[in-house]
């Protein structure tokens, strides 16, 4: 009997990543739940068939597609990962098997990806903040007909989202870091490169 049942205590909870990979495949190197998790939520760099690179998604993504037969690794961590069967390397770079046609718009408009292009900063007060610290503004006020679109809204914190209220950015004595722009390919790219800056693995991928 486990010892801790036997003086009336709940059993210890089986952490591990129920649905999403095969075997509650857990993180190795990384005994602590919180750095587990932050090893899963890594970003890995995603190439198409032909080696371009189209996207970044986490190690607990990529493992998915590794395991499903969808995608190889091209590059590799020192961390590991595994299951009561099997041990892998965490990825840092994945390839696709087959090719995916990207279309020039892929990326739906969301407050994920709002925050993803602005890249986490108050468009107004250039300041960068987590996720939870940032809203999204509509630049021409909806009240004057401004639209929930790629080019009307941008991140912005909270304190200048007071400041700024019902009213234009100029109107409210306040100044966009850059122009609001649909989020595009290229786009993309330059966010892989921010993101990959201090892993070189990714560089030879993005054209360094």
């Amino acid at each position: 009997m486990d010892s801790r049942l036997k003086f009336g205590l709940r059993p210890r909870p089986n952490i591990g990543l129920r649905g999403s990979l095969p075997d509650a495949i857990t993180s190795k190197s990384q005994p602590a739940p919180t750095n587990r998790q932050s090893v899963m939520q890594a970003p890995v760099l995603v190439l198409n068939a032909t080696f371009e690179p189209i996207n970044v998604t986490a190690v607990r993504r990529a493992l998915v597609l590794m395991l499903k037969g969808v995608a190889q690794a091209e590059e590799t961590n020192h961390a590991e990962v595994h299951s009561a069967s099997k041990a892998i390397q965490v990825p840092s770079v994945i390839r696709l098997l087959t090719y995916r046609h990207i279309p020039q718009q892929s990326r739906a408009l969301s407050r994920k990806n709002i925050l993803l292009r602005d890249r986490n900063t108050c468009q107004f007060c250039g300041n960068i903040f987590s996720a939870a610290e940032l809203t999204l503004d509509h630049v021409v006020p909806r009240s004057r007909g401004g639209h929930s679109s790629w080019d009307n809204l941008v991140a912005c914190c909270y304190t200048c989202n007071n400041r700024k209220g019902d009213r234009t950015p100029e109107e409210a004595g306040l100044k966009l870091q850059r122009r609001p722009r649909p989020f595009t390919l290229h786009t993309s790219r330059q966010l892989m490169r921010l993101i990959g800056h201090r892993d070189e693995k990714w560089r030879k991928y993005l054209f360094y």
